[in-house]
């Protein structure tokens, strides 16, 4: 047998280069594995890069026109992360669903498409990405991260932009689900869907709330600004408008646990559907 694919030969392996050449075969082996259950460091390190770089352009856009005045036009810094969101499910979609959202996360959940047992682990890692997208810009652009966040706009009230955040995340989160659906799975071509929506959403929309229409985009900027002053809004908003949304899509197409759906909301490793004979 050879040494490199018996474990037990590799402990009587007598130079320091034959175990560490052992050891990295071994790792490489490991991840090339993507039927092993283990493998689902993937989708949270694909949800972490994934949110860093879209809010690296959402938040991206406010602290960069603070630093350069007159640089960066309100059409563009909305229409950025919409085109970010349609790069990044092409790219890495299959691999964790893409959601870059916590609402995304629980609505796919309520839905029936993707365990709750993984919905912590995304939310966090969402999260995480988003802090580490406002420390680096705030590192690097070297003004306030909350010139990259969301606040309701002066002579709004808070209840003003959580209505708007509401019914802007009702509207991203059934595009979502529905190009999704096995009767209108579309792959990749969804992206575009879900990339047009957010710019059209924001380019409408954004003078009021700031269509942030996802709670991790706005933690990291006021997580590294040091200001929640609203940030109840960015939550409370979303998640409403994101119940809603599965609560339509049940009405126009039933329920949900299908294996395109389940497909589309956890990437294509070791999918479990609920309903795996429901296209």
């Amino acid at each position: 047998m050879d040494e490199q694919s018996d474990p037990a030969a590799a402990s009587h392996l007598g130079k320091p280069k034959e175990l560490v050449e052992f050891k990295a075969g071994h790792v490489v082996r490991a991840i090339e594995d993507f039927d092993d259950p283990s493998q689902e460091w993937r989708r949270l390190f694909s949800e972490l890069l994934g949110t860093f770089l879209l809010v690296l352009v959402a938040a991206g856009g406010g602290m960069m026109g603070q630093a350069f005045p007159n640089t960066i036009s309100r059409d563009a810094a909305v229409v950025a992360p919409g085109l970010m969101v349609l790069a990044i499910i092409l790219f890495m979609g299959k691999v964790s669903g893409a959601h870059l959202n916590p609402a995304v996360s629980i609505a796919f959940s309520l839905r029936g498409d993707f365990p709750w047992r993984r919905v912590p682990g995304y939310i966090i890692v969402q999260l995480g990405g988003a802090a580490l997208a406002a420390w680096f810009l705030q590192a690097i652009v070297h003004v306030s991260s909350t010139y990259g966040s969301n606040y309701p706009a002066a002579g709004f009230s808070a209840r003003d932009a959580l209505a708007m955040e509401a019914v802007l995340t009702l509207g991203l989160v059934s595009v979502i689900l529905g190009t999704a659906s096995g009767a209108q799975n579309l792959g990749a071509i969804g992206a575009l869907g879900v990339g047009a929506y957010i710019a059209l959403a924001g380019l409408w929309a954004s003078p009021i709330s700031g269509a942030s229409m996802n709670p991790a985009r706005t933690f990291g900027p006021d997580a590294v600004g040091a200001n929640f002053s609203s940030y109840w809004v960015y939550v409370a908003g979303p998640l409403i408008g994101a119940t809603l949304a599965v609560g339509v899509a049940f009405v126009l197409r039933g329920r949900g646990g299908g294996l395109s759906g389940s497909r589309a909301a956890q990437g294509a490793l070791f999918t479990n559907a609920k309903r795996p004979d429901q296209r």
